[in-house]
């Protein structure tokens, strides 16, 4: 057996309808019900690995559940339950077509656009004389589409948001508003952490009764970049690399093996020792994201458990 799960293909008491994403599949229950599975795909550059990397899914989902009951005072979120390791129950909404990013230094895209000479990025200008994984004087939003399975995100600036009718002007100033303050809690925790959060992607939805609600993941190393912040001045006085908690360890080797997710290009085969190396890589980023142990799960049968514990919690609902 699989000591992985890359493809869900669950059949809960109460379910309605599947949506598959590029790493959490989102199962539609009755009474406005939602079931999220983090799986263990690994997704970089818009592009899903062909190989899961054991126990990234309930990373991701442990540390998403902590930060959101970190941050549930500062926006309410849609989550509920966490029934399984990799499984997370909450609220039906109806997602926001935006990912609000937001950027406290110029790294990752931020740094690959303005090296290409650009000083703009989502109608957000960037001053002259950075360097890369230099700080910004204050956090920059710059919103992504959210793509749909197989597609690119695109950037877009606020006033194209606003213009196009995607998200109405009144709730995207509270988008913002919102993104503002958790980063600045995220910033916070991590620096509790010796962590720097880098920048980070937010998704909101709205409930059947209007509220907007933080939904998907949080702080994650997969939605987030973290510096270490021990040497971190000194490795830019240098410039020297910043040694960093987040999966562009995995898009540097990609680009390094020649994959950026561009038409014609091929993902690189990735050997077991290599997935491997990026499964510990997950664990340490928890541990030191979260400041705990990771306790890894029982793989022996990843769907059955899922499938156990997801029905032991719906049956304490009623829903049997």
């Amino acid at each position: 057996m699989s000591n992985t799960i890359t493809i869900t293909n669950f059949n809960f008491p109460g379910q309605q309808s599947v949506y598959k994403g590029k790493v959490r599949d989102v199962y539609s229950m009755e009474d406005d019900l939602l079931i999220m599975i983090a799986s263990d795909r690994l997704s970089a550059f818009d592009v899903v690995m062909p190989k899961g990397i054991p126990y990234k899914g309930q990373i991701l989902n442990q540390i998403a559940t902590k930060m959101m009951e970190k941050t549930s005072d500062i926006v309410p979120n849609w989550l509920e339950a966490t029934p399984d390791p990799n499984v997370a129950v909450g609220k039906k909404c109806e997602p926001f077509k935006v990912e609000m990013v937001i950027r406290g230094y110029m790294s990752g895209h931020a740094a690959r656009e303005y090296k290409a000479g650009k000083r703009e990025l989502c109608g957000v200008s960037m001053p002259e004389g950075l360097k890369e994984n230099d700080k910004f004087p204050e956090p920059i939003i710059t919103p992504a589409t959210k793509a749909e399975h197989g597609d690119h995100d695109e950037d877009i600036s606020r006033e194209n948001i606003i213009k196009r009718g995607i998200v109405s002007e009144e709730d995207y100033l509270k988008l913002e508003d919102y993104t503002r303050k958790l980063f600045q809690r995220g910033t916070e925790i991590a620096a509790k952490q010796d962590l720097i959060l880098v920048d980070t992607k937010y998704e909101f939805g709205k409930t059947s009764d209007g509220e907007i609600v933080l939904i998907d993941e949080i702080h994650t190393p997969d939605s987030s970049r973290y510096f270490y912040k021990n040497g971190y001045e000194e490795r830019q006085a240098k410039g020297e690399a910043q040694k960093q908690l987040s999966k562009e360890f995995v898009r540097q080797w990609l680009i390094s093996n020649g994959f950026q997710g561009l038409e014609g290009q091929s993902v690189p085969e990735m050997s077991d020792e290599y997935i491997e190396s990026v499964s510990e890589r997950y664990i340490e980023l928890y541990e030191n994201i979260t400041g705990e142990k990771f306790n890894k799960a029982d793989v022996s049968n990843i769907e059955s458990r899922i499938q156990k514990n997801v029905e032991t919690y719906l049956k304490s609902r009623k829903f049997i």
